[in-house]
């Protein structure tokens, strides 16, 4: 951490922050995965979550190199912005990226469109069958508890089963920080180092490390339009429909998904100070009032847990 601890008042021993703590326990996540699993791969999309965590990851072997290979799951409404930034890193830290193509499994008539337009309940499949495919038995994702309630009752260590599905009656204990990697032949570990981190954790990591992201978590002019609650971005995705007016709107994202799911928040704040200041008082979940593809049904996120999904 760039942001030191403070020494307590004549006891000679330093007390460490919270970020210290959170920081700490993510790396020793990242070791003992390294440890005990052969094929882990870290799941990154060019979020925020997931970029702090390979920021982590690289701390968490330097000055080796990390010893895993990316994933991602491309829906084909990725944000420019976004894949531009991820291809960007892999490049930069000459890192192996795995790309599960949503695309490719719709052209192949595996699976189709939705008449909503939104790709995101469709990466479940070629995510699986990715994992499967590359033997990968430890999953890396950048999931925390205070997104939503499904995750809020997932372990850091996730068992899923040979189909990658999640049984919440099948968890284990997580005493202090010890962590129960095993598993059958088939099946593999979703490993979440962020659990206990909160959005405003991650605002303030970002700040002390100094940690680049992309340009949409700031305040910027798009073309926008609105469905369900949401301002949506406009392209070739299949938005806006007729009778949904476009207009330009100064805005940025919290959460990145893709463009047709995500919807974006009125904003002015163009500085990651101003972004803590902004989501200290906001009293919404990133996701609570952001994403399309939570709002499908009350247990959306768990339904898509138990099929596979991240």
């Amino acid at each position: 951490m760039s942001a030191s601890g403070t020494r307590a008042a004549g006891t000679g021993v330093h007390a460490l922050s919270q970020l210290d703590v959170l920081e700490s326990e993510a790396v020793h996540i990242f070791r003992e995965v390294a440890g005990e699993f052969e094929r882990p791969v870290i799941l990154f999309s060019g979020g925020k979550d997931s970029i702090v965590m390979l920021h982590l990851a690289l701390k968490a072997f330097a000055p080796a190199p990390v010893p895993f290979s990316l994933l991602h799951v491309g829906t084909g409404h990725n944000f420019p912005e976004v894949i531009e930034y991820r291809d960007r890193t892999v490049e930069k830290h000459g890192l192996r990226l795995h790309v599960a193509s949503v695309q490719d499994y719709i052209d192949r008539g595996v699976l189709c469109e939705r008449p909503d337009g939104t790709r995101n309940p469709l990466q479940t499949l070629p995510l699986t069958e990715k994992i499967q495919s590359g033997r990968f038995d430890a999953v890396f994702g950048g999931g925390r508890r205070d997104e939503e309630k499904a995750r809020a009752k997932e372990r850091v260590f996730s068992l899923r089963d040979e189909f990658s599905q999640w049984d919440p009656r099948r968890q284990r204990p997580e005493l202090w920080q010890l962590y129960n990697g095993r598993h059958a032949p088939g099946e593999h570990v979703r490993v979440f180092p962020l659990s206990n981190w909160t959005e405003l954790d991650v605002w303030q990591y970002i700040a002390c490390e100094g940690i680049e992201l992309p340009s949409i978590y700031f305040a910027h002019h798009r073309e926008m339009f609105q469905r369900g609650g949401m301002w949506l971005t406009a392209g070739e995705w299949g938005g806006p429909k007729d009778g949904e007016p476009v207009e330009r709107r100064l805005i940025r994202y919290r959460t990145v998904g893709d463009m047709s799911c995500t919807g974006a928040v009125d904003s002015d704040a163009a500085t990651i100070e101003q972004v803590i200041a902004e989501i200290t008082a906001s009293r919404l979940t990133e996701r609570g009032a952001t994403r399309a593809d939570d709002k499908l049904s009350e247990a959306a996120m768990e339904d898509r847990k138990r099929e596979g999904y991240f």
